[in-house]
């Protein structure tokens, strides 16, 4: 499937209703599966924004459920900074498995019957996803925005090298060099107010949302951004927004 913008806009408008834009999925596999069914039965495309795996009951599971979406053209999803993690873990770079987080992830594909059949797919599908895409108004990536994305497409091989130029804001958003008491980089919005209007920028990455529904800001500048990372596979659920054309 080319990722190239205009191209994949102009397919999926003939062939679907609208778009499914499905938050971070972090090994909740039964609840992907239904969102990916739901879709099917409206004729949505749907797309993932990143974090396929890690802490939840299924990362093997999620990870299949993603490449045969994209395989059959039903659907692709984005490049996160766990998908990045769990690639690098797998092309046998040194990294620090959360015992909770990529830990988990490693020891599931272990035990899977088709362990080393699906590692390898996961080094050659996460290694070409698209680190952000933008679909007319609308923007799509994990952690960050920043305005040159809406110019500029993600590069083709942003999953298999280290991230520079604007991977990093794409998987990590905008971050100090400090760490929070929960051991979680301190984070930044003020990428928020860039968006210009008639833009929306959708994003995961981190729960901002205190009802359990996806949280919305919005951009002094006219935009939106809508973050979808409503905890699934960390005590919440996986959330989803409908876009029909």
């Amino acid at each position: 499937m080319s990722y190239a913008p205009a191209e994949l806009l102009h397919r999926i408008r003939q062939d679907f209703a609208g778009l499914r834009v499905v938050g971070d999925v972090h090994g909740d596999a039964a609840s992907f599966a239904a969102a990916i069914a739901g879709a099917e039965e409206k004729r949505l495309f749907v797309l993932q924004l990143g974090d396929l795996t890690d802490r939840g009951p299924d990362s093997p599971e999620a990870l299949r459920l993603a490449f045969a979406m994209r395989e059959a053209g039903r659907g692709l999803f984005l490049l996160g900074n766990h998908d990045h993690k769990l690639r690098r873990a797998l092309a046998g770079t040194v990294v620090r498995p959360d015992p909770e987080g990529l830990g988990v992830t490693l020891a599931q594909l272990d035990a899977a019957p088709d362990g080393p059949a699906l590692k390898a797919r996961a080094l050659e599908e996460i290694g070409h996803a698209p680190a952000w895409l933008r679909l007319g108004p609308w923007l799509f990536v994990h952690g960050g925005f920043h305005p040159r994305m809406l110019r500029e497409p993600s590069p083709p091989d942003a999953g298999l090298r280290k991230p520079e130029g604007l991977v990093p804001r794409a998987l990590f958003g905008q971050v100090t060099s400090r760490t929070r008491l929960d051991g979680y980089p301190e984070r930044l919005h003020s990428w928020v107010h860039r968006i210009p209007s008639g833009i929306t920028v959708y994003c995961g990455h981190e729960m901002r949302s205190l009802n359990g529904r996806p949280f919305v800001a919005v951009s002094a500048a006219g935009g939106r951004a809508v973050f979808l990372d409503t905890g699934a596979g960390k005590g919440g659920h996986l959330s989803w927004i409908d876009l029909p054309w």
